[in-house]
């Protein structure tokens, strides 16, 4: 069975753990058409990406 050699003290306890924390997905608000979306993502709107066309922009049904 496996056990620690040394006792792990509080400190290395908690850095380990403190990546554990669960984070917000970030959004952007996006220059040319002022909706949300996600950083380094295509705005799937207006098919934009860093000022370049990249994709068709999407019709509504």
């Amino acid at each position: 069975m496996a056990v620690p050699k040394r006792k792990v003290s509080r400190k290395s306890r908690g850095q380990r753990r403190s990546t554990d924390a669960l984070t917000r997905p970030a959004y952007v608000e996006d220059k040319d058409s002022g909706e949300l979306r996600r950083p380094h993502h295509i705005d799937l709107k207006t098919g934009m990406y860093r000022g370049r066309q990249v994709l068709e922009p999407k019709e509504d049904i």
